[in-house]
């Protein structure tokens, strides 16, 4: 592909709302930037230095207590995974040992045990709740929503099992990351 095709790829079949793919097309591609929302390229805005640090500091603290006790990986949001009829891409998400495919050159299509998403500016509520609760359906464990504003993090595991914790108290992976914990001002710094 030469850069004028490129650029009319970009312009005509990736612009928003446009559905040029399937989600099976879309977790095999290459495509960064996008989400695959029902049926819909969604473009996913770059992180700010802030909230990329704040992604940098849960893989951190999460990636070192999951690695040292090797039980699983951390994925940074390189890794789309089958939700529903979407294709969700977390800002940190971990796979234990046990659910860890054979061959990784694939696309993951399992939802992972815990997804992360740090919310942005342009972020509504309703499209986090629907993030959250869509991961929660397509079987992960547990999903933390970090708030950069209160510097606080939503714990979800359920529609009707949702706490919130300020940055006085301490996050645990409970029993999807048995053992880990961590204060959530960390996550903040």
């Amino acid at each position: 592909m030469n850069l004028q095709d490129i650029y009319h790829y970009k312009q005509e079949v990736l612009s928003p709302g446009k559905t040029v793919m399937t989600l099976e097309e879309f977790l095999e591609s290459d495509l960064e930037g996008y989400e695959y929302v029902n049926g819909e390229l969604v473009y996913m805005p770059p992180k700010t230095l802030e909230l990329g640090c704040i992604c940098s500091n849960v893989a951190f603290f999460l990636g070192e207590y999951v690695r040292t006790n090797r039980i699983g990986r951390i994925y940074l949001p390189y890794t789309a995974y089958r939700i529903g009829e979407s294709g969700l891409i977390p800002d940190v998400s971990y796979i234990s040992t046990d659910r860890l495919p054979d061959d990784k050159s694939k696309p993951t299509y399992d939802a992972p045990n815990l997804a992360v998403e740090v919310l942005s500016p342009t972020d509504t509520i309703f499209e986090i709740e629907d993030k959250n609760f869509a991961y929660l359906e397509a079987g992960t464990q547990l999903v933390w929503a970090l708030n950069p504003i209160s510097k606080s993090v939503n714990v979800y595991r359920s529609e009707t099992d949702i706490k919130t914790l300020t940055r006085n108290d301490t996050l645990s992976g409970e029993d999807v990351v048995e053992g880990f914990s961590c204060s959530v001002a960390k996550l903040f710094e």
